[in-house]
């Protein structure tokens, strides 16, 4: 069965091919094609045509041949085709480009074509389309960490703005109460333009002012499908307009009206918004797309008229105007910008049948028709029918589409042949049949038809690792997934419905599992590092090489790391370096620090170990301190091997780096460091693309790279230097150089090169410099919560790491002073309060004597006993927070509930949340993985070194499971402690007994001893941020170490029926107290009715009421609604 699927045609009068036919054109419509004159007949002699092909900007050209024959020459001396693709010119004559697929490097391409006076043939039929490069087919993940920053470049300047029109395409992936879109920030880092939703509603934020957009546009306007919005404002009249989905609706805010934007402002996508400081959280989840600004206000009439091609005057959606990270950028073919729009007429289908009802034995042939119009007047109405119905006559079970393209009647359709005998159509005897009926009919008559097999989508790579061949028309091709091939990716050939040509659709990875997806463990290290390797020794695109890289960053981190694992691992970083720079460039950070971390924890025997491979060798060389006089290290290749070998013993001959180590290195190492010094590191780098300093000042790395340290410590202020000797790459006779070393501190933390502390030495030559430097650096950054601790000095750390450990201690004595009290004295622990203020005081004293061992544990270098450490370290800390959560529970409950009250087992079940809830959630976290406890080092002391502890190695865990959840029961305290106040400070005020010094003096202890109990201090860590971080970690260390003092002080020493039970029992002489005395009696009397004059004493014996009150009458009795007493056998129900 043969049909046509779809027919494209339009109406001119024909005209007859001449030798003079004018083929100088320019093209501008997003696609097209064009031919040779007279094709498909042969093109006329001394022919010199010109077609130069044009896109808007941030387009190219591609060009294709569909069909090509020119007369065949050796250097194309006679007839040819000349493609200027921008940055090179191709010539081609023959048949060698059939199908090939030419690009072009800007947005014009212009193709010549010339003709000697002999011999002529069939010519050239080539497609054309605009292809989007650049951001046009980019979105951008919208940020969801200060940490990773969407900007205009450095390089683009923000004039002073008294008008502006932001348009940009945005689409959410989720739902926030807060949400900022885009933030300008003045030189300071001051916002002052923010479009932001608050719990207002949308606003515009402007240099102070509010302006309120939700009756322009609200929240729920923005939705998962890429929405385009343009926001307009004028300071001189304040007019606030959007434009959205088709309607400009404006209005005015006069506050906005008295404010200019200053120049040389920042703008980044998210942002902190309106508020003084950036959180993370209140980022919009979602994507944006061709952001663009202009410095004047639009009226309606060009934001109407505004299409893709119009460029933003200051910032434009363009790589030029932008620094986007490399993983925010996500390519899409479906956004507006991508291809131009294509204006088409009307189109006319008749018995339409889908692509996909073509089976795999179809064959495809492209028809190409020219008709004469006798009557010249045929209408296109007229014309189509009498084109369908001709068609449908010819053939049978034609299906088709037409629309009306261009001036000349030139018709296009598409052929099905339903093949059941293996045997294709003669090309020839198609067109036969429709000559042998010329007069299609109403004056159109058939001048001319060409047969077309349909091409084949041709054999290509894409994306990396993912190799189609060659196929026909419909076919869907199947290879396997990258990395893991036991499930398959899909790709369909598909047929254009514009000009009847195969191409090829995206291919569909929905089945393949990403490197990402690897799960790591100290069971698996193995397995995955060499599934790791197996996947870097394909050239890796820079997605896969940052995966790659942060699979082995965790790796390393988790896994205890023998003599096989270390050279797989080294396997793969050497692979990962074959791979090009611009991929290694947003992971090289990463990679170098797991490079360093892995040195520090090879575990070897013997004197020494050497790991080669191709770009990158590292040693580790046990170090005795009692006989250490120096020593060499020497990088080298040896005779019949690529890899570069290390040689511990001496320096090489022809070594390619050498490291000399003084005799003195480690003299500025105290004792205690001695002793832990076990090791000297070794690293060197063949090939460098790791190393790309953003800021090179317009030199070049011209040598190999070369790293070494002693353990995990930083030397330098070295009395003699350090010498390191490294070949050029590339020969200077007279070389102007510079001894760096890589600074992490550097760009933002990125690193960068850095020459302090390092001279060339004059013993340097032309092939060879010599560095001679005052220190040894390693590649490893110790950070904290707020990243503050990198940066306090050497001294600053000192003090606050002995406040923290004497504070520590003296809490802890205090701690098990308070609870060894009410153990010992059973009528102190006989109401309820006094049990949860002995559960608190059980907590803190484990707290602190956890964290006191954990130094100590730690340098065992025990895994198991690190991690047990870290486990019960993190559970302490999460009851000691629980219990001061209790406290301010049953302070609220004694408070609003205070009569004909009673808890069953109410003691008991505090205690199941209070250690029940802790021990969940640290058994949740064991249960997902022991590897979220582990090894870290914090702080910097006198060389540098960091000092090893026990604690969570995951920052999700850390974040969730102490910070949020300290977070919660700090709001709940706060909000106790308020109520508590309002209602002492208000019952106080009442009483006349007391002068207004003695209520003052009263409610300030009632304050302090709050303050400590719910654990108030611990807020200080909220406000160790920026320049006031050092002055909150010095408040943070000495208020939090020395609680349980605190509470000792202000619960239990202060306290009358404590007093009086060490008076009794423990003081002797003077001091000790009768048993008959008036004292022992009433501090003993538990049988009283509440009242309202006692009721702050009675909410608890560790809160504020037992304490205060009894400075100020010893002769009233502390009560409690819940204590239990003896003589009482029934409860209220």
């Amino acid at each position: 069965a043969v049909f046509l699927l779809l027919i494209c045609f339009s109406i001119s009068v024909a005209q007859s091919c001449q030798s003079s036919v004018s083929c100088n054109v320019v093209l501008t419509d997003s696609q097209g094609s064009f031919t040779s004159p007279c094709y498909p007949n042969d093109y006329p002699p001394s022919q010199a045509c010109k077609w130069t092909i044009q896109a808007p900007t941030g387009f190219i050209v591609q060009i294709t041949f569909l069909d090509f024959e020119l007369e065949e020459a050796h250097g194309c001396i006679y007839d040819r085709i000349i493609i200027s693709t921008g940055t090179n010119n191709a010539k081609f004559c023959g048949l060698t480009p059939n199908g090939l697929t030419l690009n072009s490097s800007g947005n014009v391409m212009e193709v010549s074509f010339n003709s000697d006076f002999s011999i002529q043939k069939k010519g050239f039929h080539i497609s054309y389309k605009q292809v989007a490069v650049a951001l046009r087919n980019q979105k951008v993940t919208m940020p969801k960490s200060s940490k990773n920053v969407v900007r205009v470049s450095n390089s683009v300047s923000i004039p002073v703005l008294t008008a502006f029109t932001v348009c940009f395409e945005i689409a959410r992936t989720a739902q926030k109460s807060t949400e900022t879109i885009f933030t300008l920030s003045d030189a300071s880092g001051t916002s002052i333009l923010a479009f932001e939703k608050t719990e207002r509603g949308m606003e515009l934020f402007i240099s102070g002012s509010y302006c309120s957009v939700n009756d322009l546009l609200t929240s729920s306007d923005i939705t998962s499908s890429m929405t385009p919005i343009c926001l307009t404002w004028t300071k001189s009249t304040g007019l606030v307009a959007v434009y959205f989905g088709g309607h400009y609706r404006a209005k005015t805010c006069a506050a906005s009206q008295v404010y200019t934007l200053p120049s040389g402002g920042i703008l980044q996508l998210a942002g902190k918004g309106s508020s003084s400081v950036s959180v993370d959280d209140q980022n919009l989840d979602g994507f944006i797309y061709n952001f663009r600004l202009w410095d004047y206000a639009m009226p309606y009439s060009e934001l109407s008229a505004l299409t893709c091609d119009v460029e933003g005057n200051v910032i434009d959606w363009d790589h030029h105007y932008w620094t986007i990270p490399g993983s925010h950028t996500q390519t899409d073919s479906t956004l507006s910008c991508t291809t131009l729009t294509v204006t088409t007429a009307s189109i006319a289908t008749t018995n339409m049948i889908p692509f996909n009802a073509a089976t795999h034995e179809d064959i495809f042939y492209r028809i190409s028709l020219v008709v004469i119009d006798e009557q010249a007047n045929t209408p296109d109405r007229d014309a189509k029918t009498m084109i369908s119905q001709w068609l449908n006559q010819t053939f049978q079970n034609w299906i088709y589409r037409v629309y009306v393209e261009s001036v000349r009647q030139s018709y296009m359709a598409l052929l099905v042949y339903k093949n059941t005998t293996d045997a294709s159509l003669a090309e020839v005897e198609i067109e036969n049949i429709l000559r042998r009926a010329p007069a299609i009919g109403n004056g159109l008559i058939l001048d001319s038809v060409t047969v077309n097999l349909m091409e084949n989508c041709q054999a290509e790579e894409f994306p990396f690792h993912y190799k189609w061949p060659e196929s026909r028309p419909t076919v869907t091709q199947y290879v396997p997934c990258f990395p893991y091939k036991e499930q398959n990716a899909s790709r369909t050939c598909m047929i254009s419905q514009y000009n009847y040509t195969s191409y090829w659709a995206l291919p569909d990875r929905g089945n393949c599992t990403n490197i990402t997806s690897i799960s790591v463990s100290q069971e698996n290290a193995m397995e995955v590092a060499v599934q790791l390797a197996d996947i870097t020794n394909n050239e890796l695109s820079k997605e896969e090489v940052t995966q790659v890289v942060f699979k082995v960053k965790e790796l390393v981190n988790i896994a205890k790391i023998n003599a096989t694992l270390a050279s797989t691992v080294v396997t793969i970083i050497s692979n990962v370096m074959i791979s090009s720079e611009a991929a290694q460039k947003d992971a090289s950070e990463t990679a170098l620090k797991a490079v360093d971390e892995l040195v520090q924890k090879i575990e070897f025997d013997g004197p020494s170990l050497a790991i080669t491979s191709k770009y990158l060798a590292v040693g580790v060389s046990a170090l005795n301190i009692s006989n250490f006089n120096g020593t060499t290290f020497s990088a080298f290749i040896a005779t019949n091997l690529t890899d570069p070998q290390i040689d511990f013993e001496s320096e090489a001959q022809n070594a390619l780096a050498v490291v000399t180590l003084p005799p003195t290195l480690l003299h500025n190492l105290s004792y205690s460091q001695m002793e832990r010094v076990s090791r000297i590191n070794f690293m060197f780098f063949s090939k460098t693309g790791l190393f790309q300093d953003r800021q090179s000042n317009g030199m070049s790395l011209n040598s190999y790279v070369v790293a070494s340290s002693v353990g995990n410590f930083t030397i330098k202020n070295l009395q003699d230097p350090v010498k390191i000797e490294i070949a050029h790459l590339e020969y200077q006779r007279d070389p102007k150089r510079l001894c760096v070393f890589w600074d992490f501190s550097l760009q933002n933390r990125i690193g960068g090169w850095n020459s302090e502390g390092c001279e060339v030495s004059p013993e340097s030559n032309s092939n060879r410099t010599i560095c001679l430097c005052n220190h040894l650096t390693h590649f490893g950054i110790l950070m904290d919560i707020s990243g503050a601790s990198a940066q306090i000095d050497e001294k600053n750390n000192r003090v606050l790491t002995f406040i923290t450990y004497i504070g520590c201690g003296i809490s802890a004595i205090f701690s098990a002073a308070t609870l060894l009290t009410y153990i010992a004295f059973e009528k102190l622990r006989r109401d309820y309060p006094s049990k949860i203020l002995m559960n608190l005081s059980t907590s803190l004293l484990f707290l602190n004597m956890v964290f006191l061992l954990d130094g100590w544990l730690a340098s065992y270098d025990i895994e198991g006993l690190c991690v047990t450490v870290a486990v019960f370290l993190h559970f302490f800390l999460l009851t000691s927070f629980t219990w001061m959560g209790l406290e301010s529970i049953h302070m609220y409950i004694a408070l609003v509930k205070v009569f004909n009250t009673y808890i069953r087992r109410y003691i008991l079940k505090f205690c199941l949340v209070g250690w029940g809830v802790p021990a969940s959630i640290v058994g949740i976290v064991l249960a997902v993985g022991k590897n979220s406890y582990g090894k870290n080092y914090y702080g910097k002391g006198e060389n540098g070194q960091g000092t090893e502890f026990c604690w969570i190695h995951s920052p999700v865990v850390f974040y969730v499971t102490c910070v949020g959840y300290f977070s919660m029961i700090f709001l709940m305290n706060v909000a106790m402690f308020i109520v508590v106040m309002i209602q002492i400070c208000g019952r106080n005020g009442k009483r006349s007994n007391r002068t207004l010094q003695e209520e003052i003096l009263r409610n300030l202890r009632s304050v302090v001893s709050l303050t400590f109990l719910l654990g108030m201090t611990w807020g200080f860590a909220f406000f160790a941020w920026g320049p006031v971080s050092l002055a909150f970690m010095y408040l943070f260390s000495i208020f939090n170490s020395l609680q349980g003092l605190f509470i000792f002080v202000f619960h239990c020493a202060l306290k009358e029926n404590v007093q009086k039970q060490w008076r009794r029992y423990i003081c002797c002489g003077k001091f000790r107290l009768a048993d008959n005395s008036d004292w022992s009696k009433t501090a003993t009397n538990n049988t009283k009715k509440v009242s309202s004059d006692n009721l702050g004493k009675s909410l608890s014996s560790s809160s504020f009421g037992s304490t205060t009150a009894n400075w100020t009458s010893k002769a009233k009795a502390t009560l409690n609604p819940f204590a239990r007493h003896s003589n009482a056998d029934s409860t209220l129900q």
